[in-house]
């Protein structure tokens, strides 16, 4: 059986010069690591562009590893969200957290019982924290869109290509140095018998033929290389717009959140009981039926709110009495919304406890 195999064009010649041409520079790059060859400097201009455009992708870097890490602080997350935006090319359906939490305190409601304040309150708060994650959850797509992958991609592209070109251009400064170091050699060797048949005029036109191509090769990727290190002043341009975007969207999220928990701190004011109410025994007493231990009448204190005087050892045997931590006069209870007093029985004021 007859089988045509073609081979890949394979260039020797080329193959042969790129050899020489690293091995070179590799010698080059050792005698300058050693001192004892020449390296060609760049401009102070240059320089200060080469280390601006280190800075800003450093720290181009960090932010945006630390604004992943604030959005989704498990790294186990992150990487479950990198895997299905690369292989499966769409988000992770992942519940947050408060949604997790939403959803067991709307079970834990509904077993507590709908009916009862406890499980009625349960219900809301999860109601509540559903709101909170599928919010968040919001937030994090956006600020990825605004500010994260505008980062990346400016990391991905024009960082990588910058670097990309700074790499040939040391290269190119390799083979530049290489033949001023060659060109130098030849004209030490001026006058002098070689051993290769080759006149030293000779090899020092071709050395010098050589430096005249690498100077004009190594020239045309020193501008190349700072065009595009100039061009990062203009980025920075660009990054304010993400950066604003980015608070805009983060102003949004957590007024929607204040949003959410204030209509849910009224929602679960509404639905509290509104007579006064005082824990006795680890039961609830309602105030406005006047215990023997109240007094019959109820005053309204600076604020506007009822106050309930208590009196001592109303109910039960008397008590050896213990100097007082308060003044005996009387004890006010506010009965609003956010304030319960207890009480224990058998008890003299000093063991009244007002929260």
């Amino acid at each position: 059986m007859n089988m045509n195999i073609k081979m890949p064009d394979f260039d020797v010649k080329k193959f042969v010069k790129d050899a020489g041409s690293t091995l070179s520079r590799v010698v080059q790059l050792t005698e300058e690591k050693l001192g004892t060859s020449e390296k060609t400097e760049m401009d102070a201009h240059f320089e200060h562009l080469t280390e601006r455009s280190d800075c800003t992708r450093t720290w181009t870097e960090k932010i945006v590893r630390d604004t992943e890490a604030a959005l989704i602080p498990n790294p186990a997350n992150r990487v479950e969200d990198y895997i299905f935006e690369k292989i499966e090319k769409q988000k992770s359906k992942r519940l947050s957290n408060l949604e997790y939490l939403g959803l067991d305190m709307i079970e834990g409601g509904g077993e507590f019982g709908q009916d009862g304040p406890y499980g009625s309150a349960l219900i809301k708060v999860g109601q509540a924290e559903q709101k909170l994650g599928s919010n968040e959850r919001d937030f994090i797509g956006s600020a990825g869109m605004c500010f994260i992958q505008p980062l990346k991609k400016f990391l991905e592209g024009e960082m990588k290509t910058i670097t990309k070109e700074k790499g040939i251009l040391e290269s190119k400064r390799l083979d530049l140095d290489a033949c001023k170091n060659r060109v130098r050699k030849a004209r030490s060797m001026l006058g002098q018998q070689t051993k290769d048949g080759i006149s030293p005029e000779a090899a020092l036109e071709q050395a010098e033929r050589d430096l005249r191509v690498a100077q004009s090769e190594f020239d045309r990727q020193a501008e190349i290389t700072k065009l595009l290190l100039e061009g990062i002043s203009t980025t920075q341009a660009t990054h304010l717009r993400h950066l604003h975007a980015f608070v805009e969207s983060q102003v949004r999220y957590y007024g929607q959140c204040n949003k959410i928990m204030n209509d849910l701190q009224r929602e679960l004011a509404s639905s509290r009981p509104t007579a006064p109410r005082l824990r006795v025994n680890s039961e609830d007493v309602d105030l406005t039926r006047g215990p023997p231990y109240l007094s019959s009448s109820q005053e309204e204190n600076g604020s506007g709110q009822q106050t309930i005087t208590l009196h001592p050892a109303a109910h039960g045997a008397p008590r050896v009495a213990r100097k007082p931590k308060m003044p005996p006069a009387a004890y006010p209870v506010v009965a609003g919304d956010t304030v319960i007093a207890e009480l224990v029985a058998n008890s003299d004021p000093n063991d009244i406890s007002v929260l």
